[in-house]
């Protein structure tokens, strides 16, 4: 259940925080968040906001659970058909055929398409008709309510799956699911980390429905990266040249900020999406298919404040890809024999880079204007730049 129902006295921010810095480890309450970090580093954050986005249908006389997952620029709908399992959850179901109707709410259909992808066929694409001037968004707020899976206790209401950062966009577009590692961030612990000289850039990703049981590599996601963070991240990435490194020493030796540091995997996929080979991040947005594994790297993003993932997720693929398999391993047998909790109201884990980051010397220097151009080619990526 989520923290501040746990007990009196609880909010948000009562949750456990592990801390790693290569495969050394410590342990700590979320609170203490702004001590792990210092003046000068950037948190990327996650805009979007949460959907009630399971709603309840029929085909024929049984039951189903839609979950509504992206929208395509078609106007079409990526969703997964889901069985009620008689405990206020769903479970796995076969998707398809093409041609399936689903009854919803207040006359609307939907009828599956095509499937998503071909090595797959739980997701679907499907076209929705409402009588009217009525859309999905209007059936979502009118019938939806919050994608969960039969490891949480009971429903709630959508304003507990809303993170701080979390805002509405004028098309109603928002993610399936919580992008779940801004959840305990609170306004007061917010204010604290500003007050400390730490900076925060806005993106949007909207994720769209998990694979809790196969756990597949995401699917393509709409995505933004805004020039004013583009060039929050280049600017704090530029403090770490070898020309500044001197000037930048604390007293300790050791360099003051200039981290960029993601809240959750979506900020990684959006902010990776946005950067080139040239490791310049720059504005873009559209949809975005990037897998971020050990072998692509990454090229802007030197930590992690994330969830703890199953072992068969694809996100820990980019965990190994930012601390390497040896440090992911330990950090996971700390939290394995600390007890932490896992999931959308669990404890998060801080990866903090081991030494100094080694793609800085990449960056452009401070002050001179970005160029626009290409992304990275080596995913295919349908984004377009902003002039600015």
């Amino acid at each position: 259940m989520p923290a501040e129902q746990r007990g009196p006295g609880l909010d948000r921010d009562s949750v456990r925080l592990l801390v790693s810095r290569g495969t050394e480890v410590s342990h700590h309450d979320f609170v203490e968040l702004p001590r792990q970090l210092r003046a000068g580093d950037l948190l990327v954050v996650n805009t979007s906001p949460t959907l009630a986005a399971a709603v309840d249908g029929r085909i024929g006389h049984a039951r189903v659970v839609v979950h509504f997952s992206t929208r395509g620029e078609d106007g079409r709908w990526a969703v997964e058909l889901r069985d009620p399992d008689g405990r206020g959850t769903t479970r796995a179901r076969t998707g398809g055929p093409a041609g399936t109707e689903v009854r919803l709410p207040d006359g609307v259909r939907l009828v599956l398409e095509e499937p998503l992808a071909g090595r797959s066929e739980r997701l679907w694409w499907a076209r929705v008709s409402a009588p009217g001037d009525a859309d999905v968004t209007v059936l979502l707020r009118g019938h939806g309510r919050p994608i969960r899976y039969s490891y949480t206790e009971r429903d709630q209401p959508l304003s507990v799956y809303q993170t701080v950062f979390a805002l509405p966009s004028a098309d109603g577009a928002g993610s399936a699911e919580m992008p779940s590692a801004a959840r305990p961030f609170t306004a007061r612990l917010v204010a604290e980390l500003v007050s400390r000289g730490v900076q925060f850039a806005p993106i949007t990703l909207h994720t769209g429905v998990a694979s809790a049981e196969a756990h597949e590599p995401p699917y393509p996601e709409r995505f933004a990266v805004p020039e004013a963070s583009a060039r929050l991240i280049n600017a704090a990435r530029a403090h770490r040249t070898p020309r500044e490194a001197s000037s930048s020493r604390g007293g300790d030796g050791s360099r003051e900020g200039g981290r960029v540091i993601a809240v959750g995997t979506t900020a990684v996929r959006a902010v990776e999406s946005a950067t080139g080979t040239d490791g310049v991040v720059r504005p873009a947005e559209g949809w975005t298919d990037l897998v971020v594994t050990p072998e692509r790297g990454v090229r802007a993003v030197d930590g992690l404040l994330t969830g703890l993932h199953e072992p068969e997720a694809s996100h820990l693929l980019m965990l190994e890809a930012l601390a390497g398999r040896t440090a992911i391993d330990r950090s996971y047998e700390e939290a394995l024999a600390g007890l932490y909790l896992w999931h959308e109201f669990g404890d998060l884990h801080l990866i903090l880079p081991d030494g100094e980051s080694s793609h800085s010397a990449l960056l452009p220097q401070p002050n001179v204007r970005l160029p626009l151009g290409r992304c990275d080619p080596a995913h295919r990526a349908h984004i377009t730049y902003e002039e600015g």
